[in-house]
């Protein structure tokens, strides 16, 4: 393995968690135009110029870019930044490595849609609670890594939306697209809008929604993911700080999901355990 490539194992091992670098997609132009999905949390980037673009990553923040096969485009772009003291690696193999890996994508047009410019900007209901606390980590750790979310009063976060260009999400209104809709809740609507296929995620959504729609029969897991989310809203009031305290919680259950599902533990302990 080249010295400054990114083993696609490690990226797929830092998926989903606060520990996924900045992720660049450089493929040339025509190749991203033509392209129906991107990397989770990936922003285009001109390879050529990445000297240029280098400052607005942030000192001391790691970065991966990636091109279609991991060869000279993106090897080009790691060398500019490094050059711009950032510490850039290639993704090993580019985008189709880890297409072919499993790795999960989001739809391109659902991003550009979404996440037109800068750090996107959310809205909901105030005092979140399990889906309203879903969904940002979904957009952080799928969308935007940056993104920005809002609390307000029920009857105004149509009104805040209109007022400051956010996107309102789980509110039941007409028209508001990331919402329940029927048996479904927010959170699934995020993952179908950005086209997201991951048989963990989808693990993770049931969980969510059993745990919001009142159907603790989906999984196992939906009662507990109920009492810790009021818990922690029980003795946390400033809603923020809440987002900030449950992220752990969703990074945990979707590390499970991916990676401990399967994991038992007993009494006594097995030798060794």
């Amino acid at each position: 393995m080249a010295k400054f490539a990114m083993p696609l194992e490690a990226l797929l091992r830092r998926f989903g968690s606060p520990a996924m670098p900045a992720l660049f997609d450089v493929r040339r132009r025509a190749a991203y135009d033509e392209a129906a999905d991107i990397l989770p949390t990936a922003q285009w980037r001109d390879h050529r110029s990445a000297a240029e673009w280098a400052h607005a990553i942030g000192p001391g923040r790691e970065a991966v870019v990636y091109c279609v096969h991991g060869h000279q485009v993106s090897e080009s772009a790691a060398a500019l930044l490094r050059a711009a003291g950032v510490a850039a690696l290639y993704l090993e193999g580019g985008i189709e490595a880890w297409r072919a890996a499993g790795g999960p994508l989001v739809a391109k047009a659902a991003v550009e849609r979404f996440r037109p410019g800068g750090p996107s900007q959310w809205v909901t209901r105030e005092a979140p609670r399990i889906d309203r606390l879903a969904c940002p980590w979904f957009v952080r750790r799928f969308v935007d890594r940056d993104a920005r979310f809002h609390y307000v009063s029920p009857k105004q976060v149509s009104a805040v939306a209109a007022e400051t260009g956010a996107v309102p999400y789980d509110i039941a209104e007409p028209g508001i697209e990331f919402s329940h809709d029927g048996p479904r809740c927010s959170f699934d609507a995020f993952v179908k809008i950005f086209g997201v296929r991951d048989p963990a995620l989808d693990r993770v959504a049931d969980i969510i929604r059993g745990a919001d729609t009142g159907r603790p029969d989906l999984a196992p897991q939906c009662a507990g993911l109920l009492a810790i989310t009021l818990g922690l809203g029980a003795v946390e009031s400033d809603d923020h700080a809440l987002l900030k305290r449950a992220m752990p919680l969703y990074d945990g259950l979707y590390g499970w999901a991916r990676f401990a599902a399967g994991e038992t533990h007993g009494w006594p302990p097995k030798p060794g355990a």
